[in-house]
């Protein structure tokens, strides 16, 4: 089912909101530059792209199944809270691992969540195993490292005396409680070294990244931190400017843990009745979600009800988006009806479709993309060689509404829709 808006575009506006992710909106700038003209060569259409006059965005002017379209690009910013959760000390992120961790056990979350999807439960355990294991080679290898230089010091002490013609009593307490004083002075700082270098090298193995992603999402046992519900308003102000422009579609993208969010705006949007007859359609499009994360903690009850509200609205079209080839996000989950907030009857949204990988990808670039977790949760928003009916271009730039794109397609006969969430409430 779709909305009852218009179905062709001419004018586009696309507000796309990233994941948890330290770097500033050219990233995705480039990304859609580099990537439209691939799909554009593959699929046979025209694409250009230019910058516009703010950091965050950027106009498309497109020639796609014989129409031309222009659309404008913003991406909603939130990296610099994401710069300030990473900032932490090594301590704090240890600290931030046993709180995350304590949540998810004692509320049940955790064994619930790998009810659903086995790929994103494995890399929320990868920061845990990874920092516990680089802890551990820490104290090892300065450990050793003490007792290498403690033992050389006593030897060259006790050679050292010799030559005075003294004998060392290597058993007085004077003796064995310097030996220890040298291996813990040593021990210490050598750990914090070792640390310090693992902590430098994130940029290869991700430990701490996705740590405080964890973290940051679990901070409030579910809720929004104030900062991202500040933010969250900023936003939806940008999109209500949009939805009173001469334009056709609003199209909001979410990837990732940008998806909550997503929703979370759109149902701010559709409570306050920001969707007026005769002007834009508004699309959420919500790409490699991971929103069983955060509704399935017990505080999660805005989220819980925005997913509620959502999942029976005439105003708008949502298409969830993901792939079982995508470990990090919860492929072909029902946020909905997983969080345990699908209405008895009358649910609409969201359409839930695969990306199928194993099939819009050849052989050569599945390949290729092998074990490259990070690179394939963030296909969604490249080019596919053997495009299917998701093209991410096409949607964004394309001359059909989102609705339009999709009327008549039915939802993934693979998705999951049980209940899995023990805490279902949406009482504030």
């Amino acid at each position: 089912m779709v909305n009852r808006g218009k179905s062709r575009v001419r004018k586009r506006r696309v507000f796309y909101i990233p994941g948890f992710d330290p770097y500033p909106p050219r990233r995705y700038r480039e990304l859609y530059r580099t990537e439209s003209r691939k799909q554009a060569a593959i699929s046979g259409y025209r694409i250009d792209q230019k910058s516009d006059a703010s950091d965050t965005g950027w106009r498309v002017r497109a020639d796609i199944e014989g129409a031309q379209v222009m659309s404008k690009v913003d991406v909603l910013v939130w990296h610099d809270l994401v710069q300030k959760s990473m900032s932490g000390t090594i301590a704090s992120t240890y600290l931030a691992l046993v709180k995350t961790v304590w949540i998810y056990l004692s509320t049940g979350a955790f064994r619930r969540l790998t009810w659903l999807a086995k790929g994103p439960i494995i890399a929320a355990l990868y920061p845990i195993g990874m920092l516990f294991a680089q802890l551990l080679i820490s104290l090892i290898a300065a450990w050793w490292i003490g007792s290498l230089i403690s033992g050389a010091a006593v030897l060259g002490a006790d050679a050292l005396l010799a030559l005075l013609g003294r004998v060392a009593d290597v058993n007085s307490w004077a003796w064995r409680a310097t030996e220890s004083a040298i291996h813990l002075g040593v021990f210490f700082p050598a750990t914090l070294l070792f640390l310090r270098w693992f902590k430098a090298m994130d940029g290869k193995t991700f430990a701490y990244y996705l740590m405080q992603d964890y973290a940051f999402t679990a901070s409030a046992q579910g809720a929004y931190p104030k900062e991202i519900e500040a933010r969250l308003h900023v936003f939806r102000h940008k999109v209500e400017k949009a939805l009173e422009e001469d334009i056709d579609e609003v199209l909001i993208v979410g990837h990732s843990s940008g998806a909550q969010m997503a929703v979370s705006i759109v149902a701010d949007l559709v409570r306050l009745k920001r969707v007026q007859d005769g002007g834009p359609v508004l699309s959420l499009l919500t790409l490699g979600q991971v929103i069983p994360m955060l509704s399935f903690l017990p505080e999660a009850h805005r989220l819980r009800r925005d997913l509620r509200l959502l999942s029976t609205c005439e105003e708008i079209t949502w298409i969830d988006v993901s792939a079982p080839g995508d470990g990090c996000s919860f492929a072909l989950c029902d946020p909905v009806s997983v969080s345990g907030v699908a209405p008895a009857r009358g649910q609409q949204w969201p359409i839930v479709i695969s990306a199928a990988f194993t099939k819009t990808l050849s052989d050569k670039m599945q390949r290729s993309l092998r074990h490259r977790y990070f690179r394939l949760h963030f296909q969604y928003l490249c080019a596919f060689d053997r495009p299917g009916d998701y093209d991410y271009f096409k949607i964004t730039a394309g001359p059909l509404t989102l609705g339009a794109r999709f009327r008549g397609r039915r939802p993934s006969a693979s998705r999951i829709d049980v209940v899995a969430s023990r805490f279902t409430s949406t009482a504030a």
